[in-house]
């Protein structure tokens, strides 16, 4: 929960590194996947769906995206057919996946700040590498971060917290015993983030203009915002904490 709301925080010390999700955290990506989703469904021969049905299946990585895709239009969506069609849908998405994307508004400028604060920036997503580090080259932020962890870089995704703890280590940051506390925090948007947050034992600050599906207060937190200009003061806040 929020500062305010009595939800105990992990310990904090030293803050030195935040680590942030991407899809509907930093970037609004959803016109892009919503575009490969309904060309990859349309050589299926199938209707297209509208962008707030695509939105609702991200957040779990592609594997989970397309299985409720082939569910959502009445095909057989197991782990065969997921397996088989993953490779045509990241091709199709692969070609543009930045061309509909854009950041999330005062995104730039926060990192900026961020970064002049003397913070190691990273990402965690179960966005494919790949196609991650193309949207944020794209955009125009990759040189704010030292390093990315996608959604095929290790066997386990988000909600699971090896990602958020490999990315970790490698921003100088460790989670875990034997490491030094409340190094980092994870930004991002969803349920997932949360549950990875909680998972990995790091204090978790909520944008909540994302693709969250559960109501604010559903969602545990330490932080909430709206606007990216918050988050300087938010991180400094959760930070300070004893």
């Amino acid at each position: 929960m929020s500062p305010d709301s009595g939800e105990p925080a992990p310990r904090r010390q030293d803050l030195r590194a935040v680590a942030f999700d991407l899809d509907g955290t930093l970037v609004d990506s959803a016109p892009d996947i919503h575009a490969a989703a309904n060309a990859f469904l349309a050589e299926r021969g199938q209707a297209p769906l509208d962008l707030p049905k695509v939105t609702s299946f991200v957040g779990n990585g592609v594997p989970v995206l397309l299985e409720r895709l082939l569910n959502s239009v009445g095909e057989a969506a197991g782990p065969v057919e997921v397996a088989a069609a993953l490779p045509r849908f990241n091709e199709i998405y692969g070609a543009a996946p930045s061309a509909l994307s854009r950041l999330y508004p005062g995104v730039r400028e926060t990192l900026a700040a961020l970064r002049g604060d003397g913070l190691t920036l990273g990402i965690c997503t179960n966005k494919p590498e790949g196609p991650a580090r193309r949207v944020i080259g794209d955009l125009g932020i990759a040189a704010f971060f030292a390093d990315l962890v996608g959604g095929d870089s290790l066997p386990q995704r988000k909600p699971d917290p090896a990602p958020l703890r490999h990315l970790a280590c490698r921003l100088g940051a460790g989670i875990g015993a034997g490491a030094e506390p409340g190094a980092l925090a994870y930004v991002g948007d969803s349920e997932v983030d949360a549950a990875t947050a909680a998972a990995a034992g790091v204090a978790f600050l909520l944008f909540t203009e994302g693709y969250r599906k559960s109501p604010l207060d559903a969602i545990p937190h330490q932080a909430a915002f709206a606007d990216f200009s918050q988050l300087p003061g938010l991180l400094a806040a959760v930070g300070a904490r004893a």
